[in-house]
């Protein structure tokens, strides 16, 4: 009686502020990532917890005859993942308790069915102690599009991978509050914070650019697996590829318009490794083994996975000795199979050793023809310097600096100056070899030599806004720097449009439309293994570029790997769709078109021979350079 007395107000106001219904989170919601066109790639929905506050309900039924048996009824009729008995229980052996989760993230339709319900006349005044907890979570209407790309993120709004790690801070909001305090009369008042919603970001990727690029790496990869399969029953294999990976960009300003990539995993269920165990060797995986799995089914293979570059490499080559003047563009090459390098014991094979080489050719022939004895003539007069030099103007060694988290730093992975003083350095890395690189560094740098020579830093992200839809801020082109003058990358566009028309990458062209480009094919380390990564990067249209494709297809399903057909099938294909879906005008008449349409169908059906645009890099090309002990090691498997 004392206390109560003389600190009644004191302990009234201490109980109530510890009654937990005095405050209560309200969520925020993680704002949308949406790409070019305005289609939602990621949103967050609104989901409900069910919550039983037995005490209350129990109270009414003591005083509202039939209020318990009509609530249990009620709710499990518009609940599904409520267990009727199990309420009861609650009910009856904790008649006290004021919050029991009865189901978690139900949807919003079961919530306000229930509510309307309650509402009714029917149940008006005769259901009691049912409440709702308010949550979001986040949903990928794509499902495995983009996958690598996007990422997902895990409860409690953190972002796991992808734009939505990079721009977790950006989504995320904060979140409002309910609470109840006591005003001077010490009455309990209440009061409400509204949660500050997440802002959304809008992408350069397009979805139907990224649509385009996936299928016509599945539908290559389901080919080339059926093919396999078929042939060599007794050696089933489950993929077409180790890896196919497909990036396309915007050179005039750093865009990305996809970046896809095979297998890819579903967002909506990203720890789901059904897809590629069995139940049993899923079973039988430790967490640890599953979490490593999980989390190369996750890397985005275009910025995490380093490789050699193969002839991808050569326009650089030709760019750096043109842009420095030991190169005019008038000059002419002997190629008789190969080069014997001082220092070296073997002779460095051309690509055309076994027919005794290419003969007399011009920068374009040995672009056009992938000809490693004139790119091994012409570096000798680049020089080491010059050569070291331009590969860090181009962005070699470096990372561009992409938004998104995980890129792979290529540092340690190219030859100093002084390593390139070796001649038999100097001569693979000519072409290519014996240095790594990521497909978005190469890319990146191959849209400097097309587009007049900006060095743009590649970005996904170009405008960030708030939950009304107004612009917070705009993410402008950045020019890095300038790597080659608008009069060289002229001539470049010529010499890779050369590839294309009369040379080892016809495979990539597209009727009616101009096309430049350039072939690769880089056997896998430990040389003589016959494992090939194959490629092709490519621009269209080759007076005015408006995209640029780059596929990589690492260890092909086939017995012989050594063909950058593979890469140049999907990259047609990527081409022939997205060039009209852009807008950029065919130079075929209604009539041509139909005819193309029906060679294309045509073409398809059949089986491409190695003499179809495939044969520039063959394993007596480039298998046969230096000792592989003498490749900068990264430490890393994803060095072959």
């Amino acid at each position: 009686m004392y206390i109560q007395y003389t600190s009644g107000d004191k302990y009234e106001k201490i109980v109530l502020s510890q009654q937990h219904y005095d405050s209560s989170i309200i969520p925020f919601q993680r704002g949308d990532i949406v790409d070019a066109r305005g289609t939602v790639l990621a949103t967050s929905v609104d989901v409900y917890n069910v919550i039983l506050d037995c005490k209350v309900l129990n109270a009414r039924d003591e005083k509202i005859e039939g209020a318990k048996k009509t609530t249990v009824e009620l709710v499990d009729d518009c609940f599904e993942e409520i267990d009727k008995e199990k309420l009861t229980t609650q009910l009856e052996d904790h008649p006290k308790s004021q919050y029991f989760v009865l189901a978690k993230r139900v949807p919003y339709e079961e919530m306000a069915e229930f509510q309307e319900k309650v509402e009714s006349e029917e149940y008006k005044d005769k259901v009691f102690g049912i409440w709702f907890e308010k949550e979001y979570i986040r949903q990928y209407p794509y499902s495995t599009l983009a996958a690598s790309t996007i990422g997902y993120a895990s409860s409690g709004n953190v972002g796991v991978i992808g734009l939505e790690n990079k721009y977790s801070n950006v989504l995320n909001g904060v979140n409002g509050r309910t609470y109840g305090y006591l005003n001077s009369d010490s009455n309990l008042e209440q009061t409400t914070v509204d949660a500050t919603n997440g802002n959304n970001i809008i992408l350069s990727l397009d979805v139907n650019i990224q649509t385009i690029a996936e299928n016509a790496i599945r539908e290559w990869n389901e080919e080339t697996l059926a093919q396999w399969n078929a042939d060599h029953p007794d050696d089933y294999r489950s993929q077409g590829s180790l890896h196919t990976a497909a990036l396309v960009m915007n050179p005039n300003n750093g865009e990305i318009y996809a970046m896809a990539q095979y297998p890819s995993f579903d967002l909506n269920n990203p720890r789901d490794l059904s897809a590629y165990y069995s139940e049993e060797q899923v079973a039988e995986m430790s967490e640890e083994d599953k979490m490593d799995k999980l989390n190369k089914i996750w890397q985005n293979f275009a910025i995490t996975y380093t490789y050699e570059p193969g002839s991808t490499f050569k326009p650089f080559t030709v760019a750096m000795g043109l842009e420095t003047g030991v190169l005019s563009g008038n000059e002419t090459y002997f190629c008789d199979g190969g080069e014997m390098i001082t220092g070296y014991p073997r002779l460095v094979k051309c690509v055309a050793y076994t027919k005794g080489g290419h003969g007399t050719q011009t920068i374009a022939d040995a672009l056009s023809n992938s000809c490693n004895d004139a790119l091994m003539q012409m570096v000798r007069v680049i020089g080491p310097e010059t050569f070291a030099d331009y590969q860090s103007i181009f962005g070699f060694g470096q990372k561009t600096g992409i938004d998104l988290t995980g890129e792979a730093s290529t540092a340690g992975l190219i030859y100093s100056r002084d390593d390139l003083g070796s001649a038999i350095n100097l001569a693979t890395n000519s072409f290519g070899q014996n240095f790594n690189t990521t497909m978005i560094q190469l890319g990146t740098g191959f849209c400097s030599l097309i587009n007049g020579g900006n060095l743009y830093e590649p970005h996904l992200v170009t405008k960030i806004t708030d939950p009304n839809g107004n612009t917070v801020s705009e993410i402008e082109p950045t020019i890095l720097k300038k790597t080659i003058s608008s009069e060289v990358s002229d001539l470049m566009r010529g010499y890779l449009e050369y590839v294309v028309s009369d040379g080892t990458g016809k495979t990539a062209g597209v009727e009616g439309y101009t096309i430049g480009g350039k072939t690769g094919t880089a056997e896998k380390l430990p040389r003589g293994n016959r494992k090939y990564l194959v490629s092709f990067i490519g621009f269209a249209p080759t007076d005015n570029p408006e995209l640029v494709v780059y596929v990589i297809v690492d260890e092909p399903a086939v017995d012989d790997q050594a063909h950058s057909s593979f890469a140049q099938q999907i990259v047609h294909n990527i081409f022939e769709q997205a060039l009209p879906y852009l807008g950029v005008e065919s130079s075929l008449t209604e009539e041509q078109e139909a005819e193309a349409a029906a060679a294309l169908t045509e073409h398809a059906q059949q089986v491409l021979s190695p003499d179809e645009g495939g044969t520039e890099d063959t394993p007596e090309g480039e298998d046969s350079t230096a000792d592989p002990n003498a490749t900068p090691d990264n430490g890393n498997e994803d060095n072959e």
